[in-house]
């Protein structure tokens, strides 16, 4: 077997892409999404029709230009998810707007319009994750919604203070950025590489995996934003883990044996302390891990950036 069959044994990969042609090849389980990669896809001609039925929906649902725009950019990201799930056998996350990742109200309200979208078009909601950012507002707003039935993915997690709020939450799936933490890192020690086993991205998810198989959080653990599959190697056993196209096919071309990192029973067994977060504890925890300081604020500052692009490109066809 090659690298990807090997992986595929003891966790779920999921596509990190919007093309559809990607996610039949390596057929995943789940597919995640964003407004950068619904931006790129747009930009295709196979996908036009998906931009036009969207943007033909804010039309006739929008009473101004701010609202029709606001319709048509939501009914994008619903189209491309009934897309995916025609493909992929279990879940699609569809991203809420980066711009409420401080507003808890803002946040329910966007997740529940997304899932009566999906409802409307007979998607039943445990096939949807309603993506946030892993603020302080967007956990607690994915603690309301999963008492709901929405589940949620909390994106853009860099430190154990956000892990340890969303455990204790009970959010169904974590999204920690593996090559987002390895790139700060690097750039700290002013090194152009670190190892895999050596790597903090890959660190920072074998605490959070440990830290709930030991703890009995029932909160999935998804690896992403990777930069080499030698850290995909070294996390072998994650739960599940979402792979951009290109590092899916240099593990579906690797050979050798994958040998399994991440275990519950290894887990079970490892010393450590249960930590309980309020909010004043979260904050002050959370603040002190300078790289999960910056990576966060500028994870929504360029997630904002990718969403304004496809504003712009969706308001010119309106």
């Amino acid at each position: 077997m090659n690298l990807l069959e090997q992986l595929k044994q003891f966790t779920q990969v999921v596509a990190d892409t919007g093309d559809f042609e990607s996610i039949a090849r390596y057929k995943p389980v789940d597919a995640t999404t964003n407004p950068s990669l619904i931006y790129a896809a747009s930009q295709k001609k196979e996908y036009l029709h998906l931009v036009d039925a969207a943007v033909e929906y804010g039309r006739k649902k929008g009473n101004s230009f701010e609202s029709r725009l606001t319709e048509s950019l939501d009914m994008l990201a619903v189209n491309f998810g009934m897309e995916i799930l025609k493909i992929v056998p279990r879940r699609v996350s569809t991203e809420v707007d980066a711009r409420l990742s401080f507003d808890i109200e803002g946040s329910l309200a966007k997740a529940r319009k997304i899932i009566k979208s999906y409802e409307d078009k007979g998607i039943s909601r445990d096939k949807i994750l309603i993506k946030l950012a892993s603020t302080w507002e967007g956990i607690q707003a994915a603690e309301e919604l999963e008492k709901e039935g929405i589940h949620c993915n909390l994106t853009l997690l860099f430190s154990k203070a956000q892990a340890i709020a969303c455990g204790q939450a009970r959010v169904q799936l974590i999204s920690p950025f593996v090559g987002r933490i390895y790139d700060w890192h690097k750039k700290n020690l002013g090194v152009d590489y670190i190892p895999a086993v050596e790597d903090p991205g890959v660190l920072s998810v074998h605490f959070i995996y440990n830290y709930y198989k030991k703890f009995g959080f029932a909160t999935e653990v998804m690896g992403a934003s990777f930069r080499n599959i030698g850290e995909i190697i070294e996390l072998a056993g994650c739960d599940l883990l979402t792979i951009s196209p290109a590092l899916l096919s240099e593990l579906e071309s690797g050979k050798g044996e994958l040998v399994r990192k991440l275990d519950p029973g290894t887990a079970m067994k490892i010393v450590m302390q249960e930590i309980s977060l309020d909010e004043k504890s979260f904050r002050w925890m959370h603040n002190e891990d300078a790289m999960a300081v910056e990576k966060l604020s500028e994870g929504i500052r360029k997630f904002t950036e990718d969403l304004l692009k496809l504003e712009k490109f969706i308001a010119a066809k309106l």
